[in-house]
């Protein structure tokens, strides 16, 4: 499992005192009221930052980050994530994954069958969409309780009803 967690992408400077607009990746935006100490992940590093929340809203946050104190700065980090560490973030109800340690689980069906690895989690309004490839094939599923028979992100397998993935799959074929 990895160390740290992604909670927003920083998308561009807010104003010209330093203040960057994210695009949070949490359910529960308001965490970010009392979040103090972060991490800058970019390039594959990790950089400890103090930050001050200044406002959020559903989908985004505008936060200070303690240093960044002009435009320039700010847009420097654009692109990069804000994230915290494993033993500071937010407890997940029962049922609920990081994506972080989603992530890199083998996928199968309720025969067996290997459909590939999770490769990345889309955040949409009506439900996440897990993108699993496979050699030259994506398969698209939407995250539903439905159709994700057991999920053990220690174990790296999530096994997926397959009467349900038949219903709502979409396979893209990577050489279309």
């Amino acid at each position: 499992m990895t160390e740290y967690l992604r909670i927003g992408l920083i998308t561009r400077p807010h104003g010209v005192k330093g203040a960057v607009k994210l695009d949070t990746l949490t359910t529960d935006n308001s965490r970010f009221a009392a979040l103090d100490c972060a991490y800058i992940e970019k390039n594959k590093a990790y950089t400890p930052v103090k930050v001050k929340p200044c406002s959020y809203t559903d989908s985004s946050a505008i936060v200070q980050i303690e240093g960044v104190n002009d435009r320039n700065a700010a847009e420097a980090l654009r692109g990069s994530f804000l994230c915290v560490d494993r033993q500071h973030a937010a407890p997940l109800p029962e049922g609920r994954y990081f994506i972080e340690d989603l992530i890199g689980c083998e996928c199968f069906d309720s025969e067996g069958v290997y459909l590939g690895r999770l490769s990345d989690v889309m955040i949409r309004p009506a439900n996440d969409v897990y993108e699993i490839k496979k050699e030259k094939s994506t398969l698209l599923v939407p995250a539903l309780k439905k159709l994700l028979l057991s999920v053990d992100v220690f174990n790296k397998r999530i096994v997926l009803d397959k009467d349900v993935l038949s219903e709502v799959g979409l396979y893209e074929d990577d050489e279309v």
